[in-house]
């Protein structure tokens, strides 16, 4: 049997309860850290994890790869798609007081992610591709005490890095978001989670919980 690669790239199963809003998946896009570009090619299946820099306004995602990367190169079967991903992490049954009531309680994981889709633009453009290699460090040195700039190393150190990379840039026609989150669970559950993610150290995914039940 022959498989169309662009058959693979299909959609999300959202239950109601784990559907996600606009303010919520634009807050993910803007704040995600690196994510997944998955393209269908005649030759397969290409991915690459690369940070992006999310454009409401223009609906982009913009990033770069490796020049010697050549998934850049490689004809893109239908639309592209980059998984972006949030606080995820094992959520144990013990943490539930429903456990000792009746025990039908089952482990189950914790996650927000959107797949974005939409048509991928390869620009090979030492203009472009300076501007988003500054929006992307300006964005992740943002705050700290001794934050690192462009300019702080020397000119033609910087542009032969950029003469490395090639920038890419998804259009975006469509995003489908979940934020599963134990919102199907009864009030006593959710609050085992949220104590049980803290007493873990994954106070991340306890804050995307408590984030969850208050919108």
């Amino acid at each position: 049997m022959t498989i169309n690669p662009a058959d693979i790239l299909d959609s999300m199963y959202i239950p109601a309860d784990f559907a996600a809003d606009e303010q919520s998946v634009d807050e993910l896009l803007t704040h995600h850290g690196a994510a997944d570009l998955i393209t269908a090619t005649p030759e397969g299946v290409v991915a690459t994890m690369l940070p992006f820099v999310y454009d409401p306004g223009m609906r982009t995602l913009r990033g770069h790869l490796a020049r010697n990367n050549d998934q850049w190169r490689r004809p893109v079967v239908g639309e592209a798609l980059v998984i972006v991903r949030g606080p995820d992490a094992y959520i144990s049954p013990a943490w539930y007081p429903s456990k000792a009531e009746h025990g039908r309680v089952v482990p189950t994981w914790n996650y927000v992610t959107a797949h974005v889709y939409g048509r991928l633009a390869v620009h090979d453009d030492p203009a472009w591709v300076e501007r988003n290699v500054r929006d992307l460090t300006g964005r992740h040195e943002a705050g700290r005490p001794q934050s690192w700039s462009v300019d702080d190393a020397p000119p033609q150190f910087i542009e032969g890095q950029l003469r490395a990379i090639v920038g890419v840039e998804l259009l975006i026609t469509r995003i489908e978001a979940k934020f599963k989150l134990s919102q199907n669970r009864p009030a006593a559950d959710v609050d085992g989670v949220i104590s049980g993610l803290i007493s873990n150290g994954h106070e991340d995914a306890a804050q995307a919980v408590q984030r969850a039940r208050t919108s």
